[in-house]
Protein backbone atom coordinates (compact mmCIF):
# COMPACT_ATOMS: atom_id res chain seq x y z
CA UNK A 1 0.00 0.00 0.00
CA UNK A 2 1.32 3.46 -0.93
CA UNK A 3 2.42 5.66 1.96
CA UNK A 4 3.32 9.28 2.56
CA UNK A 5 5.70 10.84 5.05
CA UNK A 6 5.59 8.98 8.35
CA UNK A 7 4.31 5.75 6.86
CA UNK A 8 0.61 6.69 6.89
CA UNK A 9 -1.35 4.69 4.27
CA UNK A 10 -2.51 6.80 1.34
CA UNK A 11 -5.85 5.01 0.98
CA UNK A 12 -6.61 5.49 4.67
CA UNK A 13 -5.99 9.23 4.43
CA UNK A 14 -8.20 9.57 1.36
CA UNK A 15 -11.01 7.60 2.95
CA UNK A 16 -10.81 9.89 5.98
CA UNK A 17 -11.24 12.82 3.62
CA UNK A 18 -14.24 11.24 1.91
CA UNK A 19 -16.01 10.67 5.23
CA UNK A 20 -15.80 14.41 5.94
CA UNK A 21 -17.92 15.29 2.93
CA UNK A 22 -21.51 16.44 3.11
CA UNK A 23 -23.64 19.55 3.41
CA UNK A 24 -24.46 20.86 6.88
CA UNK A 25 -27.74 19.89 8.50
CA UNK A 26 -29.89 22.02 10.76
CA UNK A 27 -29.14 20.01 13.87
CA UNK A 28 -27.58 22.26 16.47
CA UNK A 29 -28.94 25.60 15.19
CA UNK A 30 -31.52 25.84 17.99
CA UNK A 31 -35.23 26.57 17.87
CA UNK A 32 -34.64 30.02 16.40
CA UNK A 33 -32.66 28.47 13.57
CA UNK A 34 -35.54 26.10 12.82
CA UNK A 35 -37.99 29.02 12.78
CA UNK A 36 -35.75 30.92 10.34
CA UNK A 37 -35.43 27.83 8.15
CA UNK A 38 -39.22 27.56 8.09
CA UNK A 39 -39.57 31.21 7.04
CA UNK A 40 -37.00 30.68 4.28
CA UNK A 41 -38.79 27.54 3.07
CA UNK A 42 -42.11 29.42 2.99
CA UNK A 43 -40.55 32.33 1.11
CA UNK A 44 -39.01 29.95 -1.43
CA UNK A 45 -42.36 28.20 -1.90
CA UNK A 46 -44.12 31.53 -2.50
CA UNK A 47 -41.36 32.62 -4.90
CA UNK A 48 -41.93 29.49 -7.00
CA UNK A 49 -45.71 29.20 -6.80
CA UNK A 50 -46.71 32.80 -5.96
CA UNK A 51 -48.11 33.65 -9.42
CA UNK A 52 -50.34 30.56 -9.26
CA UNK A 53 -51.43 31.33 -5.69
CA UNK A 54 -52.30 34.99 -6.40
CA UNK A 55 -56.09 35.37 -6.34
CA UNK A 56 -56.07 38.35 -8.75
CA UNK A 57 -53.87 39.81 -11.45
CA UNK A 58 -51.06 41.78 -9.78
CA UNK A 59 -51.10 44.42 -12.54
CA UNK A 60 -54.85 44.95 -12.93
CA UNK A 61 -55.89 48.15 -11.23
CA UNK A 62 -59.11 50.08 -10.71
CA UNK A 63 -58.70 53.63 -9.41
CA UNK A 64 -62.14 53.41 -7.83
CA UNK A 65 -60.56 51.06 -5.25
CA UNK A 66 -57.41 53.10 -4.61
CA UNK A 67 -56.34 52.85 -0.96
CA UNK A 68 -59.42 50.81 -0.06
CA UNK A 69 -58.73 48.81 3.10
CA UNK A 70 -58.83 45.13 3.83
CA UNK A 71 -61.90 42.99 3.17
CA UNK A 72 -62.63 39.22 3.22
CA UNK A 73 -61.90 38.95 -0.52
CA UNK A 74 -58.88 41.31 -0.35
CA UNK A 75 -57.12 40.61 2.99
CA UNK A 76 -54.46 43.32 2.54
CA UNK A 77 -56.59 45.84 0.66
CA UNK A 78 -55.55 47.83 -2.42
CA UNK A 79 -52.67 50.08 -3.39
CA UNK A 80 -52.72 53.58 -4.89
CA UNK A 81 -53.59 52.14 -8.32
CA UNK A 82 -56.40 49.93 -7.03
CA UNK A 83 -54.38 46.71 -7.36
CA UNK A 84 -54.77 43.82 -4.92
CA UNK A 85 -51.88 43.97 -2.44
CA UNK A 86 -51.92 40.28 -1.51
CA UNK A 87 -51.54 39.30 -5.17
CA UNK A 88 -48.66 41.72 -5.62
CA UNK A 89 -46.90 40.45 -2.48
CA UNK A 90 -47.20 36.84 -3.66
CA UNK A 91 -46.01 37.59 -7.20
CA UNK A 92 -43.33 40.04 -6.05
CA UNK A 93 -41.64 37.33 -4.00
CA UNK A 94 -40.29 35.76 -7.20
CA UNK A 95 -38.32 38.77 -8.42
CA UNK A 96 -37.13 39.60 -4.89
CA UNK A 97 -35.85 36.07 -4.25
CA UNK A 98 -34.59 35.44 -7.78
CA UNK A 99 -32.45 38.57 -7.84
CA UNK A 100 -30.82 37.62 -4.54
CA UNK A 101 -30.23 34.07 -5.79
CA UNK A 102 -28.45 35.40 -8.89
CA UNK A 103 -26.16 37.53 -6.72
CA UNK A 104 -25.33 34.64 -4.38
CA UNK A 105 -24.68 32.09 -7.15
CA UNK A 106 -22.39 34.43 -9.11
CA UNK A 107 -20.52 35.76 -6.06
CA UNK A 108 -20.05 32.33 -4.45
CA UNK A 109 -18.89 30.74 -7.71
CA UNK A 110 -16.40 33.50 -8.54
CA UNK A 111 -15.19 33.94 -4.96
CA UNK A 112 -14.71 30.21 -4.39
CA UNK A 113 -12.84 29.82 -7.67
CA UNK A 114 -10.46 32.68 -6.84
CA UNK A 115 -9.95 31.43 -3.28
CA UNK A 116 -9.16 27.85 -4.30
CA UNK A 117 -6.73 29.03 -6.99
CA UNK A 118 -5.00 31.36 -4.50
CA UNK A 119 -4.78 28.64 -1.85
CA UNK A 120 -3.49 26.04 -4.28
CA UNK A 121 -0.95 28.10 -6.21
CA UNK A 122 0.08 30.43 -3.38
CA UNK A 123 3.10 32.66 -4.02
CA UNK A 124 2.64 35.50 -6.51
CA UNK A 125 -0.71 34.13 -7.68
CA UNK A 126 -2.10 34.41 -4.16
CA UNK A 127 -0.65 37.90 -3.81
CA UNK A 128 -2.11 39.05 -7.13
CA UNK A 129 -5.59 37.72 -6.32
CA UNK A 130 -5.49 39.27 -2.85
CA UNK A 131 -4.46 42.63 -4.28
CA UNK A 132 -7.24 42.50 -6.86
CA UNK A 133 -9.90 41.67 -4.29
CA UNK A 134 -8.64 44.46 -2.02
CA UNK A 135 -9.05 46.88 -4.93
CA UNK A 136 -12.68 45.86 -5.51
CA UNK A 137 -13.29 46.19 -1.76
CA UNK A 138 -12.81 49.94 -2.19
CA UNK A 139 -16.08 50.22 -4.13
CA UNK A 140 -19.31 49.77 -2.14
CA UNK A 141 -21.85 47.40 -3.67
CA UNK A 142 -24.57 50.04 -3.98
CA UNK A 143 -22.18 52.41 -5.74
CA UNK A 144 -21.24 49.73 -8.28
CA UNK A 145 -24.93 49.00 -8.83
CA UNK A 146 -25.67 52.67 -9.47
CA UNK A 147 -22.77 52.87 -11.94
CA UNK A 148 -23.90 49.68 -13.71
CA UNK A 149 -27.47 50.89 -14.10
CA UNK A 150 -26.20 54.25 -15.35
CA UNK A 151 -24.25 52.45 -18.10
CA UNK A 152 -26.63 49.60 -18.98
CA UNK A 153 -29.93 51.10 -17.86
CA UNK A 154 -32.06 50.30 -14.82
CA UNK A 155 -32.71 46.55 -14.56
CA UNK A 156 -32.57 43.75 -12.06
CA UNK A 157 -29.84 41.96 -14.01
CA UNK A 158 -27.50 44.96 -14.04
CA UNK A 159 -28.01 45.47 -10.31
CA UNK A 160 -27.56 41.76 -9.51
CA UNK A 161 -24.36 41.34 -11.52
CA UNK A 162 -22.80 44.49 -10.06
CA UNK A 163 -23.62 43.36 -6.51
CA UNK A 164 -22.13 39.94 -7.28
CA UNK A 165 -18.89 41.67 -8.33
CA UNK A 166 -18.91 43.68 -5.11
CA UNK A 167 -19.54 40.60 -2.93
CA UNK A 168 -16.94 38.38 -4.63
CA UNK A 169 -13.91 39.77 -2.67
CA UNK A 170 -15.71 39.12 0.62
CA UNK A 171 -16.38 35.52 -0.38
CA UNK A 172 -12.85 35.01 -1.70
CA UNK A 173 -11.24 36.32 1.48
CA UNK A 174 -13.26 34.04 3.77
CA UNK A 175 -13.05 30.93 1.57
CA UNK A 176 -9.30 31.40 1.03
CA UNK A 177 -8.62 30.78 4.72
CA UNK A 178 -10.63 27.57 4.73
CA UNK A 179 -9.05 26.42 1.46
CA UNK A 180 -5.53 27.06 2.79
CA UNK A 181 -6.30 24.99 5.87
CA UNK A 182 -7.68 22.18 3.72
CA UNK A 183 -4.71 22.43 1.33
CA UNK A 184 -2.30 21.72 4.19
CA UNK A 185 -3.96 18.45 5.29
CA UNK A 186 -2.16 15.13 4.68
CA UNK A 187 -4.72 13.69 2.28
CA UNK A 188 -3.89 16.40 -0.28
CA UNK A 189 -0.29 15.26 -0.29
CA UNK A 190 -1.48 11.68 -0.61
CA UNK A 191 -3.59 12.50 -3.65
CA UNK A 192 -0.70 14.39 -5.24
CA UNK A 193 1.55 11.36 -4.69
CA UNK A 194 -1.00 9.25 -6.55
CA UNK A 195 -0.76 11.67 -9.49
CA UNK A 196 -4.21 13.29 -9.20
CA UNK A 197 -4.59 16.59 -11.06
CA UNK A 198 -4.93 19.79 -9.07
CA UNK A 199 -8.38 20.58 -10.51
CA UNK A 200 -9.63 17.08 -9.68
CA UNK A 201 -8.42 17.32 -6.08
CA UNK A 202 -10.03 20.74 -5.70
CA UNK A 203 -13.39 19.74 -7.19
CA UNK A 204 -13.67 16.30 -5.62
CA UNK A 205 -12.16 16.94 -2.21
CA UNK A 206 -11.30 20.53 -1.26
CA UNK A 207 -14.58 22.18 -2.26
CA UNK A 208 -16.84 19.39 -0.89
CA UNK A 209 -14.93 19.40 2.40
CA UNK A 210 -15.43 23.15 2.90
CA UNK A 211 -19.06 22.97 1.73
CA UNK A 212 -20.53 23.57 5.23
CA UNK A 213 -18.70 26.89 5.44
CA UNK A 214 -19.76 27.78 1.89
CA UNK A 215 -23.42 27.12 2.71
CA UNK A 216 -23.23 29.29 5.84
CA UNK A 217 -21.64 32.17 3.92
CA UNK A 218 -24.13 31.84 1.05
CA UNK A 219 -27.01 32.03 3.53
CA UNK A 220 -25.69 35.24 5.08
CA UNK A 221 -24.94 36.66 1.64
CA UNK A 222 -28.52 36.04 0.51
CA UNK A 223 -29.82 38.34 3.24
CA UNK A 224 -27.38 41.08 2.26
CA UNK A 225 -28.33 40.74 -1.40
CA UNK A 226 -32.06 40.91 -0.65
CA UNK A 227 -31.56 44.13 1.31
CA UNK A 228 -29.32 45.79 -1.29
CA UNK A 229 -31.53 44.81 -4.23
CA UNK A 230 -34.60 46.12 -2.43
CA UNK A 231 -32.77 49.42 -1.82
CA UNK A 232 -31.77 49.63 -5.49
CA UNK A 233 -35.36 48.96 -6.61
CA UNK A 234 -36.60 51.50 -4.05
CA UNK A 235 -34.60 54.27 -5.72
CA UNK A 236 -35.81 53.18 -9.17
CA UNK A 237 -32.67 51.51 -10.53
CA UNK A 238 -33.62 47.84 -10.16
CA UNK A 239 -36.92 46.15 -10.98
CA UNK A 240 -39.10 48.61 -12.86
CA UNK A 241 -42.80 49.35 -12.21
CA UNK A 242 -45.43 48.09 -12.76
CA UNK A 243 -43.71 44.72 -12.16
CA UNK A 244 -44.52 43.41 -8.72
CA UNK A 245 -41.44 43.48 -6.47
CA UNK A 246 -41.13 44.09 -2.75
CA UNK A 247 -38.62 46.92 -3.18
CA UNK A 248 -40.80 48.58 -5.85
CA UNK A 249 -43.86 48.19 -3.62
CA UNK A 250 -42.09 49.85 -0.71
CA UNK A 251 -41.29 52.81 -2.98
CA UNK A 252 -44.75 52.98 -4.60
CA UNK A 253 -46.39 53.01 -1.20
CA UNK A 254 -44.56 56.17 -0.11
CA UNK A 255 -47.40 58.41 -1.26
CA UNK A 256 -49.87 56.27 0.66
CA UNK A 257 -47.82 56.57 3.84
CA UNK A 258 -47.97 60.36 3.59
CA UNK A 259 -51.74 60.17 3.16
CA UNK A 260 -52.26 57.75 6.04
CA UNK A 261 -52.50 54.52 3.99
CA UNK A 262 -49.29 52.61 4.80
CA UNK A 263 -50.53 49.13 3.82
CA UNK A 264 -48.46 48.79 0.63
CA UNK A 265 -45.10 49.88 2.06
CA UNK A 266 -45.79 48.14 5.36
CA UNK A 267 -46.68 44.76 3.85
CA UNK A 268 -43.68 44.79 1.49
CA UNK A 269 -41.39 45.97 4.28
CA UNK A 270 -42.55 43.24 6.66
CA UNK A 271 -41.97 40.59 3.99
CA UNK A 272 -38.46 41.90 3.34
CA UNK A 273 -37.57 42.14 7.03
CA UNK A 274 -38.76 38.60 7.75
CA UNK A 275 -36.77 37.10 4.87
CA UNK A 276 -33.60 39.14 5.48
CA UNK A 277 -33.55 38.47 9.23
CA UNK A 278 -34.28 34.76 8.68
CA UNK A 279 -31.35 34.37 6.26
CA UNK A 280 -28.95 36.33 8.45
CA UNK A 281 -29.84 34.56 11.70
CA UNK A 282 -29.74 31.10 10.12
CA UNK A 283 -26.46 31.89 8.37
CA UNK A 284 -24.85 33.09 11.61
CA UNK A 285 -26.03 29.98 13.43
CA UNK A 286 -24.66 27.71 10.71
CA UNK A 287 -21.40 29.66 10.85
CA UNK A 288 -21.16 29.29 14.62
CA UNK A 289 -21.93 25.58 14.36
CA UNK A 290 -19.17 25.13 11.77
CA UNK A 291 -16.69 27.06 13.94
CA UNK A 292 -17.47 24.83 16.94
CA UNK A 293 -16.98 21.68 14.88
CA UNK A 294 -13.56 22.88 13.69
CA UNK A 295 -12.39 24.00 17.14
Amino acid sequence: MATVTGGTPVIGIIRTSLRRRGLPGLRGVGWLGYVCAGIIALAAFIAVFGPMLAPYSPDHGDLAYAFVGASPSHPLGFDSQGRDLLSRILVGARSSMLGSLIVVVLAMAAGTLLAVIAAWRRGWVDSAISAGTDLVFAFPGLLLAVLATAVFGPSQWAAAVSLAVAYTPHVARIVRGAALRERSLPYIEALEVQGCAAWAISLRHVVPNIAPMLVAQATILFGWAALDLAAISFIGLGVQPPQADWGVMAADGESGVLQGYPAESLSAGIALVLVIVAFNVLGERLNDKQAKELS
